[in-house]
């Protein structure tokens, strides 16, 4: 079920990418919901996912944290 918890973040995220404050508060929900492994594929799919959208790099200081 982990899996489907990780993808559904995934999906919210891409989502909500339009708008950085947003983005920020579903990362913030996400956080408290998985797993530590999953914050580590997180951590990755961030990275990649942010590199086109520097608007989006300030909520990385979040999970960094």
């Amino acid at each position: 079920m982990s899996k489907i918890m990780f993808d559904y973040t995934k999906s919210v995220l891409e989502r909500v990418s339009f708008d950085p404050m947003l983005f920020c508060k579903e990362l913030e929900k996400a956080i408290k919901t998985l797993l530590p492994y999953e914050m580590e594929q997180l951590r990755e799919w961030l990275l990649s996912f942010t590199i086109g959208k520097p608007e989006l790099k300030q909520c990385l200081l979040i999970v960094n944290s």
